[in-house]
């Protein structure tokens, strides 16, 4: 059964959340999204993980601060640190008991190594697997001669497609020039369509209020994984941000990692690769359950 609701943060904010599957079940699968998107991204897997699953598996899918329909983030909010005390806030007041399962999509990624870094001893005891999908490696970003240098690169490249200031309706160019940016090989029409509402939704105001802040942690931040834990790390190889360089250091700083690179995808696995993804993240719910 899916449900929705709001979660209100220790500083008055509230993040919109989906959850489905059993609510007392072992283990949760979080599910953090993106930069300039939110939780719809997930659309196809918060039902499918808990139906696919043999035990009973929780699924929780919610929105960062300033995106979606969860509250505006601030000059002294919009940082990926603080996205990371969000989510283990969220998981300490949400799931009180049982394992977690955290998966990110890219920035969503960056604030799951945030998160494992600032809050291991809250996690240490409940994490037991953690996912990694389309997401970059700070300190690799520099040396990679496929990544785009900073994130300034790619907020360019969508400024040159959305301008400065956008309508309500898209004209077919955008579309076109979003697809090309962040969706692989023959992408269903209703991805594109959606990606585009997400994006378009998100600019230009989320993405320049984001940007120091993301700027500044892809700089800096060091690799920060749990070790210890089950990591799988997909990047498809039509992916324009994201080199699959970057999943193998992900998977590789881990002592039981996976790299993935799937081919003819793009940016976006949640919605372009559900068939390759869902049962890998079922097998690191049901390792969890297994624990």
């Amino acid at each position: 059964m899916r449900t929705t609701g709001r979660f209100v943060l220790g500083d008055g904010a509230e993040l919109a959340l989906t959850r489905a599957g059993d609510p007392e079940a072992g283990v949760t699968v979080v599910l953090a999204h993106s930069f300039a998107l939110d939780r719809r991204v997930w659309h196809r897997l918060v039902d499918a993980l808990p139906e696919a699953a043999e035990r009973p598996v929780s699924v929780l899918a919610y929105d960062h601060r300033g995106h979606g329909e969860s509250s505006a983030a601030t000059l002294t909010t919009a940082l990926v640190e603080r996205l990371a005390d969000d989510l283990v806030e969220l998981v300490d007041g949400l799931v009180p008991r049982g394992h977690v399962v955290l998966v990110g999509h890219g920035v969503g990624g960056q604030v799951l190594t945030s998160a494992t870094a600032r809050h291991r001893d809250l996690l240490a005891d409940r994490l037991a697997g953690m996912a990694f999908l389309s997401t970059g490696v700070g300190w690799l970003a520099e040396t990679s001669v496929a990544w785009p240098g900073s994130l300034g690169a790619v907020l360019r490249d969508l400024r040159a497609i959305l301008g400065e200031r956008i309508g309500s309706r898209l004209d077919k160019a955008t579309t076109v020039g979003l697809r090309w940016v962040l969706l692989g090989e023959n992408p269903d029409p209703d991805d594109v369509r959606l990606v585009a509402d997400m994006v378009t939704a998100h600019w230009p105001d989320t993405a320049a209020l984001f940007r120091p802040g993301l700027d500044r942690f892809g700089r800096e931040a060091a690799l920060e994984v749990a070790a210890d834990v089950p990591v799988l790390a997909m990047v498809g190889d039509r992916d324009r941000l994201v080199p699959a360089a970057h999943a193998e250091a992900l998977a590789g700083a881990a002592r039981d990692g996976m790299a993935v690179v799937l081919p003819g995808v793009g940016h976006m696995l949640p919605l372009e690769a559900v068939a390759q993804l869902l049962p890998r993240l079922v097998g690191l719910a049901q390792a969890a359950l297994r624990r």
